[in-house]
């Protein structure tokens, strides 16, 4: 049977990195406890191929309905409307005033208005089960991302989510085992593979300038005292508040592994996480009248991962979204060329 590790890498990492996996840690009291654990992979379905170059019928117009319409999907409707070959149909958020702002971005492209959902807590699942809709664009809250991508193509719809895909090993599975089964795209939006610095270190790596890269470092920092308030419900400080681990890895992990060409020659294998004292979050509870909030805060300051390859290359990533960076992605390769 063929080793299933073929989805999207950053699913798993992301998994990985946000606290399930512990290969050693240290105590408060300075005694240190070690444990490895291992995962293994559960055996395909019958009749499942993997959607690597996953190819469907060409859309001529792709219609679209948009589910969380915060920043990230506010902007996500920005950029639709300077694209062709698309039809926005139905806005969707737990807020009317966003849905009526995304509408109004549509008026004043002289778009189509579109349907409107909002209000509910299960209203997306309207949106999902329509018969006139090609693909699901899902920008809410982390813990619903699964859960949207799975129904979204068990109703026959491609489906975009902005990252992190999946909270847990049995998300993963589940998303991967539904796009499988159903055939339909199931994309990760990771920006950042996308960037012009990406996308010109990648081709600089594929034309061989760096010779054989063996270490490869991102991160993600980037201090969001500014804006917490801004998160609805307070989601994003609550997933920091209640878990330790590399809670968002993804912007620089998939540069990473595109310049390691995994999933495409190599996999990740092993991994080791540690992380510092949470300081600069519990303080910005505390100031903001939130004393227990604070006491109880669990994921540290500043979060390093370090990562084995199958073919011995090693991957460096770092988290912090509580105190100010000197560098926000730091992209470093190395090589076995420049550096002679």
């Amino acid at each position: 049977m063929k080793t299933r590790y073929t989805f999207h890498t950053v699913l798993l990492i992301a998994l990985l990195l946000g606290g399930l996996f512990h290969f050693s840690a240290c105590t408060s009291d300075s005694k240190r406890a070690e444990t490895q654990i291992s995962v293994s992979t559960p055996p395909r379905p019958a009749g499942q191929t993997d959607v690597v170059g996953l190819t469907c019928e060409p859309i001529e117009t792709v219609r679209i309905g948009f589910i969380g319409l915060g920043a990230r999907g506010t902007e996500a409707i920005r950029r639709f409307t300077y694209q062709k070959g698309i039809q926005v149909k139905a806005l969707c958020d737990l807020n009317q005033f966003r849905v009526d702002s995304c509408q109004n971005m549509l008026s004043r492209a002289n778009m189509p208005e579109a349907t409107t959902y909002y209000g509910s807590e299960d209203v997306w699942k309207q949106v999902c089960e329509r018969d006139d809709i090609d693909l699901i664009y899902i920008a809410t809250d982390w813990i619903h991302h699964a859960p949207m991508m799975i129904y979204a193509m068990e109703h026959g719809k491609h489906v975009a989510c902005e990252v992190p895909a999946a909270m847990t090993l049995d998300e993963i599975w589940k998303v991967i085992d539904t796009a499988e089964r159903t055939r339909k795209h199931c994309m990760m939006l990771e920006n950042c593979v996308y960037d012009f610095f990406e996308i010109t270190t990648l081709n600089m790596a594929q034309q061989g300038l760096f010779g054989n890269i063996t270490h490869v470092k991102g991160a993600y920092n980037h201090c969001l005292y500014d804006i917490w308030p801004d998160y609805n419900a307070d989601w994003r400080m609550q997933y920091n508040m209640a878990h330790r681990g590399d809670v968002y890895p993804t912007h620089g992990m998939g540069p990473a592994c595109q310049l390691l060409d995994i999933h495409r020659g190599d996999r990740m294998k092993y991994l080791v996480a540690m992380d510092s004292d949470p300081v600069s979050l519990p303080d910005y509870l505390d100031k903001h009248g939130r004393t227990e909030d604070a006491k109880n805060f669990q994921n540290g300051e500043v979060t390093l991962t370090l990562i084995r390859t199958e073919k011995g290359k090693t991957i460096q990533i770092e988290h912090n979204v509580a105190s100010p960076p000197l560098q926000p992605f730091v992209p470093i390769i190395r090589n076995t060329r420049i550096c002679r």
